[in-house]
């Protein structure tokens, strides 16, 4: 009996990373092929070759972000970009929205942004249980002030879904800046801690 829960668990080992990799990559890809039904009916791939190719819809967003970046960079696309948000700022409603996906979006992909390129410790959600945290930015200057203290933005993700979480303003002397990679940080937090980042344990002061 030993060595048949033996070759299970090998077998489980061995085919549940696969298996689990497989459907997320699928998910993924007819996710992106859904951006395929964006195109004019007689356009549709499938419709003009009679049959789906599973995809299609990465390669096609792919050559749309690739040619879209292609003309932003140049002096007429900056232009129209300038014109496009000069637009979007008029409308109230879309306004607030545009400009906080902007400013996330130009955080998160530019090279000079900080946010998510720190892994830290902090006391959640209680004095002395230590979680995982993302270091997003520095501190809102008014909080800052009303506290007289300085503050950081960090953002303690959930288990096992990193996507979701919770936004915090925490003072800078509380919080632990680790030299843990932030894809180690998000596995070991996708993995409810099974997956430690190495064996290796710094000696205690």
């Amino acid at each position: 009996m030993n060595k048949l829960r033996r070759y299970l668990i090998a077998g489980l080992l061995m085919w549940l990373p696969l298996v689990v990799t497989v459907f997320l990559l699928r998910f993924l890809l007819n996710l992106m092929d859904q951006t395929l039904l964006l195109l004019p009916t007689a356009w549709q791939p499938e419709l003009l070759l009679g049959f789906r190719i599973p995809g299609l819809g990465l390669v096609l967003t792919v050559v749309v972000l690739l040619l879209s970046g292609m003309a932003a960079t140049n002096l007429f696309g900056r232009q129209m970009v300038q014109l496009w948000e000069t637009l979007m700022a008029r409308i109230p409603v879309v306004r607030a929205i545009y400009s906080a996906a902007k400013q996330l979006s130009e955080t998160l992909f530019s090279g000079s942004g900080k946010s998510f390129r720190k892994v830290v410790l902090v006391q959640y959600p209680h004095a002395g249980a230590w979680t995982l945290a993302f270091l997003t930015g520095d501190g809102l200057s008014e909080a800052e002030a009303r506290l007289k203290q300085p503050l950081v933005n960090i953002f303690v993700p959930t288990t096992p879904n990193p996507t979701s979480g919770f936004f915090l303003m925490v003072p800078r002397d509380q919080v632990i800046e680790l030299d843990m990679p932030v894809d180690a940080g998000i596995r070991l937090i996708l993995s409810a801690g099974a997956v430690a980042p190495d064996d290796k344990k710094p000696a205690l002061a």
